[in-house]
């Protein structure tokens, strides 16, 4: 890795989980580290259980819009993780490519999006403390 690092989170729908990270990162890491989501089949918004448990911890990902994972994404990433994105996410060689197995958070409640929220922060801060050693 040359330069500003870049990390890509894939799910499925781009609308929970990818979101969550990628605001996650966003905040943590500020603008060193450029963060990039996106989806194998996105919805039509982020998941509002997602948006308010963010909300709950001072991180505002109201104006993410779930987007398509591109071919392009993948290569000008230098890492990319996974979270239940399966067989549509292309590999490139020389990429870091990690799955996290996280349980869903669509169609579920505050109550059950908010330790998403928080096991995905322990991951970020791990994440971040690789990129960015002190």
């Amino acid at each position: 890795m040359t330069g500003k690092p870049s990390v890509l989170f894939v799910c499925v729908h781009n609308a929970g989980r990818s979101q969550m990270a990628a605001g996650w990162l966003a905040h943590l890491a500020g603008d060193k580290v450029e963060v990039r989501s996106a989806g194998s089949a996105p919805a039509d918004q982020v998941n509002p259980a997602a948006v308010e448990a963010m909300r709950e911890v001072g991180i505002d990902i109201t104006d993410q819009q779930p987007k398509i994972l591109t071919i392009d994404a993948v290569e000008a990433s230098d890492v990319v993780i996974t979270m239940g994105c399966g067989d549509a996410c292309p590999i490139f060689p020389g990429k870091r490519y990690e799955d996290w197995k996280l349980d869903d958070p669509a169609g579920q409640g505050i109550e059950a999006v908010r330790p998403i929220r928080d096991e995905i922060r322990d991951r970020i801060e791990k994440l971040v403390a690789e990129l960015l050693p002190a």
